[in-house]
């Protein structure tokens, strides 16, 4: 009976997702396709687990063999990371006209990104205050299921003995090949370094040898095009891979599980708009239409929510950025870049401060002392660099956080249990905030095309 149960099971996901490749023939919007896979996703997780419930050993069998899709497409888009920053950075400044511009660029990006971040952990804390939350009393006789426990002994093992002046010292790159192989945690970010002195590089032999920098320049062009390439076909299976994701989500998580833990989903949702809402805020007092802003932002902000990549996102957020916000390439392929290392406002601010917030006082911490207040938002913002834009960034930075400040960890592989619903809209804060960044550096500047940026019709639809 168990192996015909299992067998149903598959057969009914592949046939699913038979029909959105259907879809996808019949050149239905990819937007809308993305939709639909999030939502069948939930409703066949639902009543999988409402049927046979969390623990059928049929049903775990059967989710084993369709996370082939979804932990195949996460693992894809893992594989795009380091390829992506290295390409869309040294790409930034093969593009860049005036070397002269490249400090004001990176500084007017970085400080944003940051600002933002230390903002929006002094948000996470508020949020945890707010809905009163500390001291964790709301997860009482909640356990931790053994996949999540696994998932937090995996990043303690790399954070082990790491402390706050050491996780500075591990971004500086020791070995190129070790980096761009991801062998350590802190391989993001080196990469990020890698890429810059490539194009500090590439920007003194252009000065001294523009014929070698030419031909160095037409060669990275034709690199840049094909990792975009790969980029487009990976996304393409993002209908599928949602749809294996959240089935898996909804039907091993149980219901019991996710309503104990609803007043956490409230609050990091409730803190991840006022995050957006301070966002709008720096769009108005700089003269920038939020509605025609986000209304041209939208693709890219529901392609982050729906995938939950920040990295996936990149192409699509560089070019919404370019082609309908009206900024340079240079300063969008910056913005984007370092967006998926440092200061993700909703990975790397909102989440560890929340979870920090809310272990402290199990330890005996006073939560409303300014010097804790004080120093997890400084904490927060230096373990800001090096986040992942794939699933896991923000679990890899709250264990970052936790450690610094001696916080137990414990609590955190019960909440983990719920992650893939925060982090949808986490994400799309994360791109939010890249966006942002690059839009208002284009304006510092003075190189935003305002006349692209008003155009009303030029917005990017991903296909």
């Amino acid at each position: 009976m168990r192996i015909w149960l299992t067998v149903l099971i598959v057969v009914l996901s592949a046939v699913i997702l038979g029909g959105l490749v259907w879809l996808q023939r019949k050149h239905v919007k990819f937007t809308k396709r993305v939709f639909l896979a999030l939502l069948l996703g939930i409703g066949f997780g639902l009543i999988l687990q409402l049927s046979l419930g969390t623990d059928n050993k049929s049903l775990t069998t059967a989710i084993d063999w369709l996370n082939i899709v979804g932990a195949g497409y996460v693992s894809l888009l893992k594989m795009l990371v380091i390829p992506l920053i290295f390409v869309s950075l040294v790409g930034a400044f093969i593009k860049l006209e005036d070397a002269g511009n490249l400090k004001k660029i990176t500084s007017s990006v970085l400080g944003l990104l940051l600002v933002t971040t230390a903002i929006s952990a002094l948000i996470g804390i508020g949020s945890v205050l707010a809905f009163n939350l500390q001291g964790a009393k709301f997860i009482d006789g909640a356990t931790a299921a053994k996949s999540s426990l696994a998932v937090l002994q995996e990043h303690q093992t790399e954070l082990k003995g790491l402390t706050l002046t050491g996780q500075i010292v591990s971004f500086i790159p020791t070995n190129i090949v070790s980096d761009f192989a991801e062998t350590r945690a802190t391989s993001t970010i080196a990469v990020v370094i890698i890429s810059v002195f490539t194009g500090i590089a590439y920007l003194g032999i252009r000065r001294k040898e523009p014929k070698q920098a030419q031909t160095f320049a037409t060669g990275f062009e034709a690199i840049h095009a094909i990792v975009s390439r790969i980029v487009t076909l990976v996304l393409r299976l993002t209908p599928y891979g949602i749809f294996a994701l959240m089935t898996r989500a909804t039907a091993t998580n149980s219901i019991q599980a996710i309503g104990n833990l609803g007043i956490f989903i409230v609050a990091a949702y409730v803190a991840l708009f006022i995050v957006l809402i301070i966002h709008t805020i720096i769009l108005i007092a700089n003269g920038i239409n939020p509605v025609l802003y986000y209304k041209k932002a939208w693709p890219a902000l529901i392609f982050a929510f729906t995938s939950r990549t920040s990295a996936g996102t990149l192409p699509l957020n560089i070019k919404t950025q370019t082609e309908s916000l009206g900024v340079p390439s240079t300063i969008a392929n910056f913005a984007g870049s370092l967006g998926l290392t440092i200061g993700q406002n909703g990975c790397a601010g909102v989440y560890p401060a929340m979870i920090a917030t809310i272990i402290a006082p199990t330890v005996g911490i006073n939560v409303l002392s300014p010097q804790f207040i004080l120093s997890l938002i400084l904490t927060v913002t230096i373990a800001s660099f090096g986040v992942a834009g794939v699933g896991g960034g923000a679990t890899f930075s709250t264990l970052m956080v936790l450690g610094v400040l001696n916080l137990p960890v414990s609590i955190m592989a019960v909440i983990i249990a719920i992650d893939p619903i925060v982090d949808m809209a986490r994400t799309l804060v994360n791109v939010n905030d890249s966006i942002l960044a690059g839009v208002l550096t284009a304006k510092y500047t003075g190189e935003l095309d305002t006349a692209v940026l008003r155009t009303k019709d030029n917005i990017v639809v991903q296909a």
